[in-house]
């Protein structure tokens, strides 16, 4: 019954030859973790040292003993090689020139369409696994060894929440170990802290750098080509050394005139000699005695020759040293070297006419393509890891793969030639449209290399951005955007009543009414003066205004009126005049 728990789904996951996903348009993306496509060539191992052998050939098994023993003894030679000043750069720079950082300080970028992918994975590489302090050491292990093993935590629901390095020396890649699964890989670690020893395909993390078939199913390191040269140079150097103290000194010749002594007292007479002119202290250790006695005649020492004849007498010469000259085979076997680590010699130190130059791909381009397969072996294994935690947290269909990891380039020459290609390219184009010998379809085809379907693409594209261009225009010339459908104008009548109900609705104190007429008016109570005027009137009573009419005579007959006509309501009022 198959594993249908979280690490058994995850398990099954990675024993295909590769992870496939189809999008909502049905467009599939592979993601080769294993590098099946690249390194599936076991046919090639073996070819000449037979050191990689299986002993379990048939069924898959792990390396044998001889080619882990060998493999270690390898890794001893790195740990030696470190030591040396050249070589110790040399990796010192493959790690620095793979982890620059870009303008806005970022060591690893990462680009999703869906922003939630993009989150996740900027918390997992920033905040979880620190690419910016750790990456450097993981790229210069894998630089020096050829691999690096990187141990993952893993959590059902919560994805990768530590990583652990593990020793090249204890760590064993394990392939075809199931007979039903040939693409099935596991690791092996001697001596694990942890004590389980063995460990599925997603739990391990192995960046390799695979640049020769011999070495699968692990990678060559990039100081290997210089391994040879490196001991060959060594000895050449202690050669040279030990002859500059051995044969360089100066020397003086002694010609000690024996005269008529006989032969046999020859031997005698010049120890006496040299006793003489040159006692040498000497003190055993074991019994304290003070010899004077010891002889320090060696190779450095200086040579006492006996002469005889009237014409020779006594004499001393000098003896010049001898002059090492094979300085030219230490160059020889160092230019090999840098040949092999593939570094400009100017970056090391060892060429003075640099002229300036800030970066090491600024001197030599060549160096940045080789910085760049180091960056894709990288960016290969960090989005294995990237798959596996997005995996952990629930995203399982086509987004699992949504994404793309990119490290800085280090040499901005060579983003300038690529610049500079393109900017000829336009150039020649311009030129060819505007002599009219070509149309534009050859222009696409051939300049930009653009097939049919790609360059109609390009055109409707051009219409958007033609539209783009026209909308920005309107809307810091006019203030208006056109891309938005003007709205209806509304009532003026109905927005006042709005208005009016939005003041109403807003509640809390009323408004006071008008101050007309009372003291809070600037020009007071009164502000025409009508109360005053009042005041200086006189109301006629109907009493004398009767009898005012009746005393007119001539005018009685008319003016005779009810005493009714009379009221408070009608009641005439004079006017001054």
């Amino acid at each position: 019954m198959a594993d249908t728990s979280f690490f058994g789904r995850l398990t099954k996951l990675f024993r295909t030859k590769a992870i496939v996903t189809v999008d909502k348009d049905g467009k599939r993306k592979v993601f080769d973790g294993d590098e099946r496509q690249q390194t599936n060539l076991s046919s090639l191992r073996d070819r000449y040292t037979k050191i990689q052998k299986s002993f379990f050939e048939q069924a898959g098994g792990a390396q044998s003993m001889a080619y882990q023993q060998v493999r270690r003894e390898v890794f001893r030679d790195y740990d030696a090689m470190d030591n040396d000043p050249i070589l110790a750069s040399a990796l010192d720079i493959y790690a620095d020139e793979s982890t620059l950082k870009n303008e806005f300080g970022d060591t690893l970028m990462v680009h999703s369409d869906n922003e939630k992918v993009q989150d996740i994975l900027n918390n997992l590489f920033y905040d979880i696994l620190n690419v910016e302090f750790n990456l450097w050491p993981w790229v210069r292990n894998m630089c020096k060894y050829g691999d690096f093993f990187l141990g993952l935590e893993v959590g059902e629901g919560k994805g990768i929440v530590n990583v652990t390095p593990h020793s090249v020396y204890n760590t064993e890649r394990l392939e075809r170990t199931d007979p039903t699964n040939p693409n099935s890989v596991k690791f092996k670690i001697t001596e694990d802290p942890n004590g389980k020893e063995e460990y599925e395909n997603f739990e391990i993390a192995h960046f390799r750098l695979l640049a020769d078939t011999n070495w699968l199913p692990y990678g060559k390191s990039m100081i290997e080509n210089a391994r040879r040269l490196w001991k060959q140079l060594s000895l050449m150097e202690d050669a040279m050394l030990i002859h500059r103290i051995m044969r360089a000194p100066e020397k003086r010749v002694f010609k000690i005139d024996i005269g008529n002594i006989p032969p046999t007292e020859v031997d005698n007479y010049m120890q006496r000699i040299i006793n003489k002119m040159k006692k040498v202290p000497f003190v055993d250790r074991n019994t304290g005695d003070y010899n004077l006695k010891y002889n320090m005649q060696n190779l450095t020492e200086d040579f006492y020759l006996p002469v005889r004849g009237g014409d020779s007498g006594t004499s001393i010469d000098n003896l010049a040293g001898m002059e090492y000259a094979s300085i030219e085979d230490i160059d020889y076997l160092k230019n090999k070297m840098f040949a092999a680590l593939k570094i400009p010699r100017a970056y090391l130190g060892y060429e003075e006419n640099v002229n300036g130059k800030a970066t090491l791909a600024a001197e030599d381009v060549r160096f940045a393509r080789t910085i760049e397969r180091i960056q894709r072996t990288v960016v290969s294994e960090l989005s294995k890891i990237a798959i596996v935690h997005l995996y952990s947290q629930g995203i399982q269909d086509s987004e699992m793969t949504n994404f793309s990891l990119s490290l800085v380039n280090p040499s901005t020459i060579y983003e300038q030639e690529k610049v500079n290609l393109w900017s000829e390219k336009i150039r020649l184009a311009q030129d060819i449209q505007g002599l009219n010998m070509l149309s534009k379809d050859w222009v696409y085809e051939n300049i930009f290399k653009l097939s049919g379907g790609e360059s109609d693409e390009q055109r409707v594209m051009m219409l958007d951005d033609l539209k783009d261009r026209f909308r920005f225009r309107s809307i810091e010339d006019e203030g208006s955007d056109p891309a938005v459908e003007d709205e209806e104008p509304d009532d003026i009548e109905e927005s006042i009543e709005k208005i009016k109900q939005e003041i109403k609705d807003k509640g809390g104190r009323p408004r006071e009414g008008g101050t007309y007429g009372k003291d809070k008016h600037p020009l007071g109570r009164d502000p025409l003066g009508d109360k005053e005027r009042t005041k200086k009137r006189s109301r006629t009573s109907e009493d004398k205004a009767l009898s005012y009419i009746n005393g007119i005579s001539s005018k009685r007959k008319y003016l005779h009126e009810d005493t009714d006509m009379l009221n408070e309501d009608n009641i005439l009022e004079d006017t001054e005049n």
